[in-house]
C-alpha cells in the first residue's frame, strides 16, 4: 500500500458501498448484525459527504429481504444487494436463494463473517458473545446448492474488482445468486483511495445471450414444413423480452398449439394460438414439440408422448446443468436467447413456406379457435357457482379479481392449489404479469410482490397464496416493510383450511390407503383464524370473507384502501381440502 498524504484514506467497506452503486446496484435489502458495523459506519460517512450509495432497506426477517430483492430483479432485470448477518442470516435466507436460482433471478447475497480475531489484534476483532458462536467450518455451505459463484473478500484492496466479479457472473444467463462473504477485520482494513483500480462494464460487464447457429435454424424449419401437428411448451416465456411476442408469431404463422405448463413467467394468454395448461393430450398425437423456456414441462409419469415426436428445445440453459437428472428428450438444442432464435425460425420459415404448408397451417388454425372457444366456455362454466358460506368457489373469486385488475398489474401467484383457478380465470395479456417462483420453497410471494411494487410504484402488485403458504411469508416482516416504505400490495388468502398439496400426494400415492379410509392426512391448520387482524397491526386494511355474496364489494373495498395509499388483506374462505 503506498502511502501519499494528499490521497484520501477510507476503510475497505467505505469501498465496497462504491463498487455496489458503480456496478448499479439501487438497493441493498438489509437484516443487519454485529458483523456490519464497518459498513453501517462507512454507510453514515458516505452520507455525511454527501457520496452515493445504495439506499438500505430494511427488512424484519431476511426471507422478506431476499424475496424482494427478487422481485425488483424480477420488474427490473437488474440484480440487487441483500446483506444479512453471518451464519443465521444467510441460513435464513436459503429458502430465497433456492427459489430465486430455479426461478432465473440475480441477487448479490451478501453476508458478514464472525471476526477471526479475539484479542484486539486488529480493528473488528471479537467483542461479543455471539462472535465465537457464529463461526461454523463453512459458512457458504447454507447456500452453496443455489448460488452460481461464492467467495470471501480477502482483502480490502480488491473490494471493487470482487463486486464487478459477482455482478458479472449474476447478470450472466442463465441469471442467478451469487454469495459474498465479509470479514470485520476485513471490512475494517483503512486504504489509500489511489489503490483501488475501478472495473467498469465496458471490460469487464456481463454476457448477453445471442440467437442460434443458422444450420441448426435451418433443421428445425424443415421438421416445421414437414409437421401434421405441431405443439410449443413453455414455462418462463414471459421473463424473456419478445419471447412471448414471438411464440405468438410464429404460432400465428405455423399454426401451433401452445401451451403454458407448470407456468413461471406467464406468456400472454389471449393470442389465438394460446390453447391452455395441459398440453398431455396432445402430446399423444403431436409429430413436432417445442420446449421454450421451461424446466418442466410437464410430468412424465402422467403424459405419454407420441413415441415418433421430434423434439427441439430453445432455453438459455438447455443442458440445466444445475439439476443432477433432468428427464425430457430433445432431439435439437438450441441454447440461447428464446426471442431472437424463434424470430430466426419465423423469418427462415416464412421465406420457405409452400402454398401447401400455409394452407396446412390456415386448416390447423381454424382447428385451434374451434378448441380454444368450447375450452373457454368449459372455464367460463367453472366460474359460474358462487359456492356456499363458508366454502366460497376459487374459480368464482379469481373471475372476479381478474375483473377488477388492468392487464399491466402484476400478480404474484402462490395458491398451490388454487393455481389452476387463477390461471384460468385472470386474464393475462401482457406477458410476466402472472409469476410463480421456480422453486419449492413456500413464502415468497410477499416480498416478491413489494419487490415488484418499489420497481413499478404505478401499478397494483397482488400477492394469491393459500392459508399455509401464509404462515411461511413472515407476514408480520412484509407488511412492517410495507408500512415503513410507503408500498401498498394486496394480499388474497385462498383459506381452504390445511395443506392440500400434502393431502393430495398422499391420494397420489395411496388412492386407497389407509389414510383416506381414516380421513387423515397430517394436513389440518389451525381452524377459525383470521387472518385479517395480522396486517391491522401494520396499519393495513384487512378483511374476512365467509359469503359469496359479498364477494364483489370485498374486492372492491381492498382495491380502494390499496389505492388509497396502505396494504390491505382479504382472508377468503374458499373450498375446503
Amino acid at each position: 500500500m503506498r502511502s501519499d498524504a494528499n490521497t484520501a484514506r477510507y476503510s475497505a467497506a467505505n469501498f465496497f458501498l462504491e463498487a455496489l452503486s458503480e456496478v448499479g446496484i439501487d438497493y441493498l435489502f438489509s437484516n443487519f448484525g454485529t458483523d456490519h458495523a464497518p459498513l453501517i459506519e462507512a454507510a453514515a460517512g458516505r452520507r455525511q459527504r454527501g457520496q452515493v450509495l445504495p439506499k438500505i432497506i430494511l427488512c424484519p426477517h431476511e426471507s422478506t429481504a431476499g424475496h424482494m430483492a427478487g422481485g425488483y430483479a424480477l420488474a427490473t432485470g437488474r440484480g440487487q444487494g441483500v446483506l444479512v448477518h453471518v451464519d443465521v442470516g444467510t441460513a435464513n435466507t436459503s429458502i430465497a436463494m433456492h427459489n430465486l436460482f430455479r426461478s432465473r433471478i440475480p441477487v448479490f447475497l451478501m453476508a458478514g463473517k464472525a471476526p477471526f480475531t479475539t484479542h484486539g489484534e486488529i480493528a473488528g476483532s471479537r467483542d461479543n458473545y455471539v462472535h465465537f458462536v457464529q463461526e461454523p467450518f463453512d459458512q457458504g455451505s447454507l447456500v452453496r446448492p443455489y448460488v452460481k459463484w461464492e467467495w470471501t473478500l480477502p482483502s480490502g484492496v480488491v473490494a471493487k474488482e470482487t463486486v464487478r466479479r459477482a455482478h458479472t457472473i449474476m447478470q450472466s444467463e442463465p441469471k442467478g445468486p451469487v454469495y459474498l462473504m465479509l470479514p470485520r477485520e476485513t471490512l475494517s482494513e483503512v486504504w489509500n483511495e489511489q489503490d483501488i483500480h475501478a472495473f467498469p462494464a465496458d471490460r469487464f460487464g456481463a454476457t448477453v445471450p445471442s440467437g442460434a447457429d443458422p444450420a441448426l435454424i435451418d433443421a428445425l424449419v424443415e421438421k416445421l414444413l414437414a409437421a401434421h401437428h405441431p405443439i410449443l411448451i413453455t414455462s418462463f416465456g414471459g421473463r424473456t423480452p419478445g419471447t412471448s411476442e414471438a411464440i405468438e408469431a410464429l404460432a400465428a404463422f405455423a399454426g401451433i398449439r401452445v401451451f403454458e405448463s407448470n407456468m413461471v413467467n406467464a406468456i400472454a394468454h389471449e393470442g389465438p394460438c394460446f390453447s391452455g395448461f395441459q398440453p398431455a393430450a396432445h402430446m399423444k398425437q403431436a409429430d413436432l414439440g417445442l420446449l421454450v423456456d421451461s424446466d418442466v414441462p410437464w410430468i412424465p409419469k402422467d403424459a405419454a408422448a407420441n413415441a415418433q415426436l421430434f423434439w427441439a428445445q430453445i432455453d438459455l440453459d438447455v443442458l440445466k446443468a444445475n439439476s443432477p437428472m433432468w428427464s425430457f428428450p430433445a432431439h435439437l438444442r438450441l441454447n440461447g436467447n428464446s426471442a431472437r432464435i424463434l424470430t430466426q425460425v419465423l423469418e427462415v420459415l416464412e421465406a420457405r413456406a409452400t402454398p401447401a404448408f400455409r394452407k396446412a397451417a390456415d386448416e390447423r388454425l381454424q382447428t385451434i379457435a374451434l378448441e380454444r372457444a368450447k375450452r373457454l366456455d368449459a372455464v367460463a362454466k367453472l366460474a359460474d357457482n358462487k359456492g356456499r358460506p363458508g366454502e366460497i368457489n376459487a374459480h368464482y373469486l379469481c373471475r372476479e379479481i381478474g375483473k377488477r385488475i388492468g392487464p399491466e398489474d402484476f400478480i404474484m401467484q402462490e395458491a398451490a392449489r388454487n393455481g389452476p383457478a387463477m390461471a384460468q380465470q385472470i386474464p393475462r395479456p401482457v406477458a410476466g404479469s402472472m409469476v410463480r417462483v421456480a422453486g419449492g420453497g413456500l413464502g415468497a410471494s410477499g416480498g416478491m410482490a413489494l419487490g415488484v411494487k418499489l420497481a413499478r410504484p404505478q401499478h397494483l402488485s397482488v400477492q394469491i397464496l393459500g392459508d399455509g403458504g401464509f404462515y411461511l411469508n413472515n407476514p408480520s416482516s412484509v407488511y412492517a416493510v410495507s408500512k415503513q416504505y410507503g408500498l401498498p400490495i394486496f394480499t388474497i388468502v385462498l383459506d381452504n383450511s390445511g395443506w392440500s398439496a400434502v393431502k393430495e400426494s398422499t391420494l397420489r400415492m395411496y388412492p386407497d390407503g389407509d389414510a383416506k379410509a381414516l380421513q387423515s392426512y397430517e394436513a389440518e391448520l389451525a381452524p377459525n383464524v383470521d387472518f385479517s387482524k395480522v396486517i391491522e397491526a401494520f396499519g393495513g386494511y384487512g378483511e374476512k370473507l365467509a359469503d359469496p355474496e359479498q364477494v364483489e364489494a370485498a374486492i372492491d373495498r381492498c382495491l380502494r384502501e390499496v389505492r388509497g395509499g396502505r396494504s390491505a388483506l382479504l382472508h377468503a374462505c374458499v373450498t375446503r381440502l
